[in-house]
């Protein structure tokens, strides 16, 4: 492990949408004015081209662009993070080639997808990707999207390889995030689900890092959160806290799926609601559409405390009051 790689990365990521036009062009304009936002909302990092950014819909040179603006507009202000997914790890590599050109600060992957690859697999997957890319790597352990759960002592066993600085634990069970925090304590951070009393517990006790999470719907309470935490303002990191709970339970149920549509299909519509620049989905993915639908997804974005504006055009306002 690279431990140098680590120190920066901490607090709270949106894993950013890309922007696509009704017609299904890659929407740069709308990009660059995203990238704007967050930086405006001060989050702490940015995570590009993962399953929100619809990855699996891109073509090679579009992935490419996408980084390549990324890195263009927030060069200097918060770390990009450009997702490498792919069914091979030569494939992945040949990504993080191109993040590494183009001067971006680390790269993140899923075990390969829909091959259901065994913990020896997948250990290998990632030493054939560290050894290929010099750039620092964060492990994505995503089981609900590749059905694989990358195991605790094959984690231990990641960080162990030079590249690997970070992982993203996007299991759902809390008892094996605490335990995956303990077991790499001092070797990588750790991303999960941080943002509430219990997870306040286990940064205090393992050192766990922050939070990544589809869209950054939550950065007007994550991101006071962590800075709240971070000053030992710990009261007011509960408040901060209780706001952004209450927001991912009126969205997200305990799997991670969502509870008005598709994940990036809800984000997209969420977004639209609130007058930001998401853009629209690919196919595969369907547009969330029903007027009655969009409507309880609007209550439950007042109900959390952002306020949909009266137009859905996709302006830039931002999500909320801080």
């Amino acid at each position: 492990m690279n431990t140098s790689g680590a120190v920066s990365w901490r607090g709270y990521w949106p894993a950013a949408p890309t922007p696509f036009t009704v017609h299904g062009a890659l929407d740069e304009d709308a990009w660059r004015t995203l990238l704007g936002l967050y930086a405006e909302q001060g989050v702490h990092g940015v995570l590009v081209n993962g399953t929100t950014g619809e990855w699996f819909s891109q073509t090679p040179e579009e992935r490419r662009r996408v980084a390549e603006i990324a890195v263009a507009e927030l060069s200097g202000q918060v770390p990009v993070v450009i997702g490498c997914g792919a069914y091979t790890a030569a494939e992945s590599a040949r990504y993080g080639a191109h993040a590494r050109a183009i001067g971006a600060d680390r790269i993140l992957t899923t075990p390969p997808p829909y091959v259901h690859p065994s913990q020896q697999e997948i250990y290998a997957f990632y030493r054939s990707l560290a050894t290929a890319v010099d750039l620092p790597l964060m492990v994505y352990n995503w089981p609900r999207g590749t059905a694989v759960d990358i195991g605790v002592d094959t984690l231990v066993r990641l960080a162990e390889l030079d590249t690997v600085v970070a992982v993203k634990d996007s299991s759902g069970d809390e008892l094996k995030v605490a335990d995956t925090c303990a077991a790499l304590q001092g070797k990588v951070q750790v991303f999960g689900r941080f943002i509430h009393r219990r997870g306040m517990a286990v940064m205090a006790e393992f050192g766990g890092a922050g939070n990544i999470d589809g869209g950054g719907l939550g950065a007007p309470f994550a991101v006071p959160f962590y800075e709240a935490y971070w000053a030992g303002d710990l009261n007011r990191a509960r408040q901060w806290s209780a706001r952004y709970e209450r927001l991912v339970n009126l969205l997200v149920n305990d799997d991670y799926s969502s509870r008005f549509a598709s994940p990036t299909s809800q984000l997209k519509a969420a977004m639209r609601l609130l007058g930001q620049p998401g853009g629209h989905v690919r196919p595969p993915l369907l547009p969330l559409e029903d007027p009655s639908v969009l409507l309880n997804l609007s209550a439950a974005l007042d109900e959390a405390g952002l306020h949909p504006s009266t137009s859905t055009t996709g302006s830039t306002s931002t999500t909320g009051k801080r």
